[in-house]
């Protein structure tokens, strides 16, 4: 997967993890391990510090797990706005994509064309 597009999905992705109820960081990962099999560990606590710091999500102190405490995220009401926005430009790029593709997909519109 593209690099910029991984970005964006990915983003979303943690966003939608952490809807339902605070998660710690490594529960997050796991969940979208199989989804995101190239993603370092350091790339998803990368995004969610730069979350935390912007505001979309609030970290809370969690107990201890035989290591340092873990550290609970949880969705900020801008961070509920901002999967909302991030939601609705997914649905439309899929949307373009598959008006342009007449619903096919690309490598059948593709492979159909080189005939």
């Amino acid at each position: 997967m593209d690099a910029q597009l991984k970005k964006g999905v990915l983003e979303l992705c943690l966003l939608a993890s952490l809807s339902k109820e605070p998660r710690y960081g490594y529960d997050v990962i796991r969940s979208l391990r199989e989804d995101f099999p190239e993603v370092d560990d350091s790339a998803f606590y990368a995004v969610l510090r730069r979350l935390h710091r912007e505001g979309v999500l609030e970290q809370l102190p969690g107990r201890e797990s035989g290591g340092p405490p873990r550290k609970y995220y949880q969705l900020t009401a801008r961070g509920r706005e901002d999967m909302a926005r991030l939601y609705q430009d997914w649905r439309r790029l899929t949307e373009i994509v598959e008006r342009l593709t007449d619903g096919e997909g690309y490598q059948t519109r593709f492979c159909r064309s080189q005939f």
